[in-house]
């Protein structure tokens, strides 16, 4: 970098907020899947929506490339540094400024983490829905760069439907301010979505305001077991016919996965016996302390007795919830055990995940042996996350095992990423879940808002890469 621009950099944010040499520390380059090898020279850290906006016109005057950072809780190496890269870090941005539980709204900081978000709405008797494994380290603007789901979709939405507004900086340094509160607001083209799911490609997020909803006074969970994949899905419709909107979440882990968890994990109790096809986690949040155990209670009868349900055990105490769930969030960790492996978070409709394990096993050892697959996620909002292990001696077939499983998603119009972005990792394989005219417009709309191709460049898509079109 050019003395006289790391000079103006200086001056902008001065030595708190300006990161050189030595002082430049690992968790700069680190991820959740490891240390990158490019270390970066420079890394910048605003500490306000000004800051960030004067910093990126020193940049996009100086065509300096930068790359954007919250929590590096990312599975798609989306935030490490590339070479000649500057890193501008949210840490300093995180800050709560404003809730409003009559409006049912709260305003922060890009920096800021979700677990603190969620504190702050409990404190108020209130609740924000989204809810991820990384809640403790994941920012607010890591959420809706990628436009994360997590466990609660299917009574929530995603990140993009629990924000009404946000604020971002552009390539340039213009500020584009759309903080609004209105759940209604038809004011021309609604600029907020540019930005989310983009992956700080577009824009970089500084500040939103979210969603907050009234704190559920109920809650109960039931683990199941279940012998088929029929079984599942019937299951699934009699528990939404059943609870309507307080079913908040219809969790399934695949008969090898649940080994792995009950193995591998440490401090996990099996609540119904292994040896079954599937298991499923279910959870109502409600509104009726009287009645809604009942209720649930009742549904969950019924599906026993049409034989929907081989075992179940309903939760009777907060610990017992978490007990439940710990099972479900241990999943990652069994998976993550699973090495050398490849991870995989995709969309299926429910039809093609009845036969996903057999098809895909099928294909992977007909091309390369012996290999092991693991297979669970939210099987409501038609996600699941896959990891396929070739035992085989000799080095992880990585890019082989990659171009079988996208090779399938998109044979079957699926999504090859659900809720994990694109990032570098995934990027190659655009091309299989969009299609030629998709993709065109990608590039249009990012040649229009950063012509030098300063924000994570690289990141989604190359502005000349064909997409494996």
């Amino acid at each position: 970098m050019q003395i006289e621009v790391l000079d103006a950099l200086h001056r902008i944010l001065g030595d708190k907020g300006l990161v050189t040499g030595g002082d430049v520390h690992a968790g700069y380059h680190t991820d959740s899947r490891g240390a990158g090898e490019v270390r970066p020279e420079v890394v910048l850290r605003p500490a306000s929506t000004e800051e960030m906006s004067q910093i990126m016109a020193v940049c996009h005057a100086a065509s300096q490339p930068v790359v954007v950072q919250g929590g590096l809780t990312g599975l798609v190496v989306g935030a490490r540094p590339q070479h000649g890269e500057v890193v501008i870090n949210l840490e300093r941005m995180s800050r709560i400024e404003n809730i409003d539980p009559k409006a049912g709204t709260i305003t922060v900081q890009a920096g800021t983490p979700l677990q603190v978000v969620q504190e702050a709405a409990d404190a108020m008797d209130m609740v924000y829905p989204l809810d991820l494994g990384a809640r403790g380290s994941c920012t607010i603007g890591g959420n809706l760069s990628t436009n994360a789901g997590g466990n609660r979709v299917i009574r929530y939405g995603m990140t993009r439907d629990l924000t009404l507004g946000v604020e971002a900086v552009l390539a340039d340094g213009t500020i584009i301010n759309s903080l609004n509160g209105y759940i209604k607001n038809n004011t021309g083209y609604d600029l907020k979505q540019v930005f989310i799911g983009s992956e700080g490609t577009l824009g970089l997020i500084t500040r939103a305001t979210l969603r907050l909803y009234p704190k559920p006074k109920t809650q109960v969970v039931g683990f199941c077991a279940v012998d088929s994949f029929d079984a599942v899905s019937d299951l699934m419709m009699h528990m939404r016919s059943g609870l309507g909107a307080d079913l908040s979440a219809f969790e399934v882990i695949w008969s090898r996965t649940y080994d792995a968890i009950l193995a591998d994990v440490a401090g996990i109790k099996a609540p119904v016996p292994a040896g079954h096809a599937f298991y499923v986690l279910i959870e109502m949040m409600g509104s009726d302390p009287v009645n809604d155990t009942e209720k649930f209670e009742t549904c969950l009868g019924e599906a026993l007795e049409r034989e929907m349900i081989a075992d179940a055990v309903l939760s009777r105490s907060n610990a017992e919830i978490d007990a439940f769930w710990n099972i479900r969030d241990g999943m990652a960790e069994a998976m993550g055990k699973q090495q050398p492996a490849v991870g995989f978070d995709i969309s299926l409709s429910i039809p093609d995940m009845k036969t996903i394990e057999e098809k895909l096993l099928d294909r992977l050892q007909s091309a390369l042996g012996d290999v092991r697959l693991f297979v669970g996620g939210h099987l409501a909002d038609g996600n699941l996350h896959l990891v396929a292990k070739s035992v085989v001696e000799g080095a992880q077939p990585r890019e082989r095992i990659q171009q079988i499983v996208y090779d399938y998603v998109g044979e079957v119009g699926g999504s090859i990423s659900a809720e994990h972005g694109i990032g570098t990792l995934k990027r190659d394989y655009l091309g299989r879940s969009r299609s030629a005219a998709e993709l065109a417009m990608m590039r249009t709309l990012k040649q229009a808002m950063d012509p030098k191709n300063l924000l994570n460049p690289g990141r989604v898509f190359s502005m000349h890469a064909d997409f494996n079109e």
